[in-house]
C-alpha cells in the first residue's frame, strides 16, 4: 500500500474535517475523491502529501514515494516561460539522474554501493529515463503548449493545461488531481482520459465531472460528515449503493428514535425506573442518549429556483446575420449566422480561445462585430452569468450581496426570507454573514448563481457555470434548468451537463467553421465518430426533415424540439458514458405516463416528509416536551411515527420506480 490512513482526525476551529477516518491507496489504482463543497477534500489530499498534519491518528506513506500535484488554484502570472514551468516537474528525476553520477563516480571504489546504484537507476527508469529534455518535449508536443511563451500571456485555461503538463511529465508514483477538468476543453479533457486511464502509477482526483468520473475511476471514496467510505466500481454504481445506504441509515434511526422515544417516556415514569432491577434499563437509556447526541445529520440538499421573468420575449430572440469578428488579426467568426428562437436550448462548445465567450458577448449585443449584423428580439430580461461574476463585491457579506439590503426577495410572485434562500443554496447562517472574500471558490460560484436566478429572466445566459460546484448543486441545478420555460444559451466543457440541459450545440468545428447540430454532447460527438468512419453528415435540411422541421437555423424542429438525453434519465445511469448512454432506453419509453408522474412528484413527497419529521424531532428533542400531559405528548409521537412510516414508504416506491425505468 503506497499511502495509509488510521483514524486521522483533522479541525479547522469548531468544523471537524475528519474524523477517525480510515483509507488506503494501492499501486495502479484511480480513485475519484467525492464530497460536498468543504466536506475536507482539498484537505485531504494536502494530508497525504504531508502539506497538512493530522490532529489525531497515523498517515504512513513510503518516505521515497513521488507525487505530481495539480492544484485547484491556477498557476500564477509570471515571467516564466512554458518550458521551464513545465520543467519544473522533472525536479525529482533530475536530483536522481545526479545522485546516480555521483554515485557511479565512487561505487568503484566502495562496492557495497552498488546495490543502492542499482536501485536508483531503477527509479529512474521507471520515471522516464534519462533524458529529461525528451520528456518535457514529448508532453509539451501532446498538450500543444507554446514552449516559448511566458505564463502571464496565456489564458486560464492554457495555465491550467501547461500545470497539468507539470504534473504528470515526471510519471511520478502518485498523482493528485484537485479539479482537473476546470477551465481545459473537451478535447483536452479526453485526452487526459485516455493519459489515467494508461497511466502505471496511482491516480487520486477531485473533480465535479461526471463523465470523467464514469470513464476513469475504478473506486470512489466518499468523505461524509467526516468518515471517509470505500465504494467500489463506477460512478454510477456508487450513486445506486449510496442511494441504498441512505435508506438503510434512515431506516435505522427512524426505529432507533422509536426506542429511545418509548424509553424516555417510560423512563419519565419515575417509580419503576427507580427500582433496583431496572437500574440496568436506565444505564441503557443513558447509553442510547449518548449515541443519539453523537449522530451527525446529513447535510440538506440544494434547493434551487429559477425566478422565471412574467414577461414572454418575442417569438425572434436573437438574430445574427453574416456576423464576422476576430482580435489581432485572427478571425473567429466569418459570415455567421444565427438564430435563436423563444425556448431554445443552446449548448456552446469549443476548445479554448476559439471565440465562445466572445460570440456571446456579440449576442447579448456586448461586442459590436466588424462585420455583419445583430438583432435583439423584444421583452427580453436578460441573465447572465459571467456578467455576475466581473461585479462580485468582495467586502460585502453574503446575504447583503443576494438581498441587497433588503430581508426579503421575491421568487416568482412570492417572498422568501434571504437567509432561508441562502440555506436552499448550502450556505448556513454563519456563513451568509461572513464577507464575500472569505469565500471557497466553489462557495463563490454558488453564490453568484444564487445571485443570478434571483432574477427575473426570460434569456439565461451561462458561461461556465459548472467549475467549482460539487455534484448534488450540479444535479439541483440541471433539474431546474430541464424545467425552465425561458430561452438557455450555455458555454460549458461539462459533457455531462450539456446532455442534461441542451437540445441543440454550436460546435466550433476544427477547420474554423460554427455548425450547429441537433441534441446534446453526446449526439455531436456520435455524429463526428461516425464521421471519422466514413459516413457521411446528414445535410441541415435532411436532419431538419427527419424531426419535422423546416431547415432554418431558428426552427425548434431543426435544432431538436425534445427533452435532453440526460434529464430522462435519474441519478446514476445519467452519468454513463455516451455509449452506454445511447444503449439505454429513456426511462420515458418504459414507464406509463401515470407512473411517471408518480416518479416526478415522489422527490417532491419525500422532500415534504423529510422536513415535517425534522419539525417533529425538533419539538420532541425538546428538553421540557415529556413534561407535558399525556394528552399533548402522545398526538406528536403518534404524528412522527406515521411521517416516518410514509417516508419509508415514498423512498421504497421512488426507488423501485426509479430500477424499473
Amino acid at each position: 500500500m503506497l499511502i495509509r490512513f488510521d483514524a486521522v482526525s483533522l479541525s479547522f476551529g469548531e468544523h471537524k474535517i475528519l474524523n477517525a477516518a480510515d483509507f488506503g491507496l494501492e499501486p495502479g489504482e484511480r480513485v475519484c475523491l467525492i464530497g460536498r463543497n468543504g466536506a475536507g477534500k482539498s484537505s485531504t489530499l494536502k494530508l497525504i502529501t504531508g502539506e497538512l498534519e493530522p490532529d489525531d491518528g497515523k498517515i504512513e506513506r513510503d518516505p521515497a514515494l513521488s507525487f505530481g500535484i495539480l492544484d485547484q488554484k491556477l498557476a500564477d502570472e509570471s515571467a516564466q516561460s512554458v518550458r521551464d514551468f513545465v520543467s519544473a516537474g522533472m525536479a525529482q528525476q533530475l536530483e536522481r539522474i545526479v545522485r546516480y553520477k555521483e554515485l557511479a563516480d565512487t561505487a568503484h571504489a566502495d562496492r557495497s554501493r552498488l546495490r543502492e546504484l542499482e536501485a536508483l537507476e531503477r527509479e529512474i527508469i521507471a520515471a522516464g529515463g534519462w533524458s529529461v529534455e525528451t520528456q518535457v518535449e514529448s508532453i509539451l508536443t501532446q498538450l500543444a503548449l507554446p514552449a516559448a511563451k511566458r505564463m502571464d500571456e496565456l489564458s486560464g485555461g492554457w495555465r491550467r493545461r501547461v500545470a497539468l503538463a507539470r504534473a504528470l511529465v515526471g510519471n511520478p508514483d502518485v498523482v493528485l488531481l484537485d479539479e482537473p477538468t476546470n477551465h481545459l476543453d473537451i478535447g483536452t479533457i479526453e485526452w487526459l482520459e485516455a493519459r489515467a486511464l494508461a497511466y502505471p502509477g496511482a491516480i487520486l482526483f477531485v473533480t465535479h465531472d461526471r463523465r470523467f468520473v464514469e470513464r476513469v475511476a475504478t473506486r470512489i471514496v466518499d468523505i461524509d460528515r467526516g468518515r471517509i467510505r470505500s465504494w467500489p466500481g463506477s460512478y454510477s454504481n456508487y450513486m445506486s449503493l449510496k442511494s441504498k445506504a441512505n435508506l438503510e441509515e434512515d431506516t435505522h434511526n427512524r426505529a432507533f428514535d422509536k426506542k429511545l422515544a418509548a424509553e424516555e417516556i417510560w423512563v419519565r415514569r419515575g417509580v419503576k425506573a427507580r427500582t433496583h432491577r431496572n437500574e440496568g434499563r436506565v444505564r441503557a437509556l443513558e447509553e442510547l442518549r449518548g449515541e443519539r447526541s453523537q449522530r451527525v445529520a446529513r447535510p440538506r440538499t440544494a434547493r434551487i429556483h429559477i425566478n422565471e421573468s412574467e414577461e414572454i420575449s418575442g417569438r425572434k430572440v436573437i438574430e445574427l446575420r453574416k456576423v464576422t469578428h476576430g482580435f489581432g488579426g485572427k478571425p473567429l467568426l466569418k459570415d455567421f449566422s444565427l438564430r435563436v428562437m423563444r425556448g431554445d436550448r443552446i449548448g456552446i462548445i469549443g476548445n479554448n480561445g476559439v471565440g465562445k465567450s466572445t460570440l456571446l458577448r456579440i449576442l447579448l449585443g456586448e461586442i459590436t462585430p466588424e462585420h455583419g449584423s445583430v438583432k435583439i428580439g423584444t421583452n427580453l430580461e436578460t441573465g447572465y452569468f459571467d456578467q455576475l461574476r466581473r461585479e462580485l463585491d468582495p467586502t460585502k457579506t453574503v446575504a447583503d450581496t443576494i438581498g441587497e439590503g433588503r430581508e426579503y426577495i421575491s421568487l416568482n410572485g412570492r417572498k422568501k426570507h434571504v437567509m432561508a434562500y441562502l440555506t436552499d443554496f448550502l450556505f448556513t447562517v454563519k456563513r451568509a454573514r461572513m464577507p464575500v472574500a472569505a469565500l471557497s471558490g466553489g462557495e463563490r460560484n454558488r453564490l453568484i448563481l444564487a445571485k443570478l436566478l434571483t432574477r427575473s429572466a426570460n434569456l439565461l445566459v451561462l458561461d461556465e457555470p459548472t467549475n467549482d460546484l460539487d455534484v448534488e448543486t450540479l444535479e439541483a441545478l440541471e433539474d431546474r434548468l430541464t424545467e425552465y420555460n425561458g430561452t438557455l444559451i450555455a458555454v460549458s466543457h461539462d459533457r455531462h451537463f450539456l446532455d442534461a440541459v441542451v437540445t441543440s450545440v454550436l460546435a466550433f468545428e476544427a477547420d474554423g467553421t460554427v455548425k450547429r447540430h441537433a441534441g446534446g454532447y453526446s449526439d455531436w460527438a456520435r455524429r463526428h465518430r461516425d464521421l471519422a468512419v466514413g459516413e457521411e453528415e446528414p445535410t441541415r435540411g435532411s436532419e431538419a426533415r427527419a424531426q419535422g422541421g423546416t431547415g432554418q437555423p431558428g426552427d425548434r424542429h431543426a435544432v431538436g424540439a425534445r427533452r435532453p438525453a440526460a434529464a430522462q434519465s435519474q441519478r446514476g445511469a445519467s452519468a454513463l458514458p455516451p455509449e452506454a448512454a445511447a444503449k439505454k432506453p429513456a426511462a420515458t419509453r418504459k414507464l406509463s405516463f401515470k407512473l411517471q408522474r408518480e416518479l416526478n412528484e415522489l422527490p417532491a413527497t419525500i422532500d415534504r416528509l423529510e422536513s415535517a419529521i425534522a419539525a417533529l424531532q425538533a419539538e420532541i428533542s425538546a428538553p421540557d416536551f415529556f413534561a407535558q400531559t399525556h394528552e399533548i405528548v402522545r398526538p406528536r409521537l403518534a404524528a412522527l411515527a406515521d411521517a416516518e412510516d410514509q417516508l419509508e414508504a415514498a423512498m421504497t416506491r421512488w426507488l423501485e420506480l426509479e430500477d424499473r425505468g
